[in-house]
């Protein structure tokens, strides 16, 4: 892999990104009172959905459904200082299909019925939205900075296995069910690789299956030469030559996310990049063990300029 000067980090700019997800999320306030779907907010904000949910999340730590829910609740507060409004009125106003549902969700986010905070009076419960800026972003990371090495990779060949799965960033967060099994399947039959020899990486590869779905590819693969064949049940996929953005993640593997995370919510946003819509990938060589405090994995995010 041949290393590229990393960008000068003293200039930070802001990305098309941070202005995608101000998109989304302005189509979610002006919408709060009608039926809302990630297809659509994607839409709004110029993105897939993959990586609007997967940003929002990195931003936010919560999902876009709760962030919704919040929003449309928050509404629910400011309305029911209006003694002239009816609570089912409020709860259709604000997106609940019913004032039962509306009463779920009211009790469960603040202890209390929607009557009960009408005869108390507070005016103090509202969630508050962050500011999708810089500042917010300095905030978030506490001035915390994790600066990734820049680095072509040529082309070459993978071969895995493969599954599919959706991420931490959707309410259908299945990670652990899908794949911690498919790296043991295909670790048990690696050697099945035609010519295989004990490989010093092997790779985790993410990508959506498509721009109108929140479900992910992963492939758990090692690298081979270039005409390897691939065998029964499993893939082989040629990977372009690319230019990745290489953060370090040390500690469990458990808790890359919190790599992931600010690889998307801060460092993307705020740097003359963008995703490239290739394959993100995670990097598995000698320095990885599954449980040491000090295993050490790489996360390889696709850019272009």
């Amino acid at each position: 892999m041949n290393h590229v000067a990393p960008a000068d980090g003293s200039r930070v700019q802001r990305s098309r990104y941070l202005a995608c997800i101000r998109r989304g999320i302005d189509y979610v306030e002006q919408r709060l009172d009608q039926p809302l779907t990630l297809g659509d907010i994607a839409a709004a904000a110029g993105l897939s959905q993959w990586h609007f949910q997967r940003i929002f999340c990195a931003l936010t730590h919560e999902t876009l459904k709760t962030y919704i829910r919040s929003r449309r609740l928050a509404a629910a507060l400011e309305a029911l200082r209006d003694p002239g409004r009816r609570i089912i009125e409020i709860a259709m106003a604000t997106g609940f299909e019913s004032q039962a549902s509306f009463t779920r969700a009211f009790s469960k986010m603040y202890l209390m019925t929607p009557g009960q905070y009408r005869k108390m009076g507070r005016r103090n419960l509202f969630p508050v939205k962050a500011a999708f800026d810089e500042g917010y972003l300095q905030h978030l990371h506490a001035g915390m900075t994790l600066s990734p090495v820049l680095q072509h990779w040529p082309a070459q060949r993978v071969i895995g296995m493969r599954t599919y799965f959706h991420g931490t960033g959707s309410d259908k967060n299945n990670v652990a069910k899908q794949i911690p099994p498919l790296w043991e399947t295909f670790l048990a039959r690696a050697s099945e690789i035609a010519d295989h020899a004990e490989p010093k990486e092997m790779y985790g590869l993410i990508k959506p299956e498509d721009d109108g779905s929140d479900r992910l590819i992963y492939v758990a693969c090692a690298p081979v030469a270039p005409l390897t064949q691939p065998p029964e049940d499993m893939v082989a996929i040629d990977l372009p030559a690319t230019e990745y953005a290489c953060f370090t993640h040390r500690g469990r593997v458990a808790d890359l996310d919190h790599t992931v995370n600010y690889a998307y919510g801060s460092w993307l946003l705020t740097e003359d990049y963008q995703h490239s819509g290739a394959w993100d990938m995670e990097v598995y060589d000698e320095n990885y063990h599954p449980t040491s405090p000090d295993s050490v994995i790489r996360y390889a995010m696709p850019i272009v300029r």
